[in-house]
């Protein structure tokens, strides 16, 4: 069987599901290769499956770095507006055999890890803005 390279995969993918532009597989692409050398580094040189989570804190860093405060505009672009959508991209490409997972990989892993908000809009913040977003203690009743 021929390989399949990953811009005919992507295409395979868009045609089973549109509800994501093939950028962001090439992001999600260049994303994981950010984690694993960030893994590999804290892990001496020796690489390690990705999970869910890993995944995901490197999608934030590696957006942060290549879209800044345009981040969320970008990822709204493509249709990506939570980190499940990130799952569900994972997933597409284990489908398709752009990506391997373990047993215990499953899309929930994707579900709820971050606030999109909180990780892309309030790093560009004013300091006096990001001071009020934060949700005041509540006094304790007497």
């Amino acid at each position: 069987m021929q390989e399949v390279n990953f811009d005919e995969a992507i295409e395979q993918i868009l045609a089973q599901d549109a509800r994501y532009h093939r950028d962001a597989y090439f992001f999600l692409r260049d994303a994981l290769d950010h984690t694993q050398k960030l893994v590999a580094r804290q892990a001496r040189g020796q690489m390690r499956h990705i999970n869910g989570p890993e995944l995901l804190n490197g999608v934030r860093d590696y957006a942060l770095q290549q879209f800044g405060p345009m981040t969320l505009t970008v990822f709204e672009e493509w249709g990506v507006h939570a980190t499940n959508d990130f799952g569900a991209i994972v997933f597409n490409m284990i489908e398709i055999g752009l990506l391997a997972k373990t047993e215990k990989d499953q899309p929930a892993d994707f579900s709820g890890v971050y606030d999109f908000d909180d990780a892309f809009r309030k790093p560009f913040l004013p300091a006096s803005k990001r001071a009020a977003a934060k949700p005041e203690a509540k006094p304790a009743s007497a």
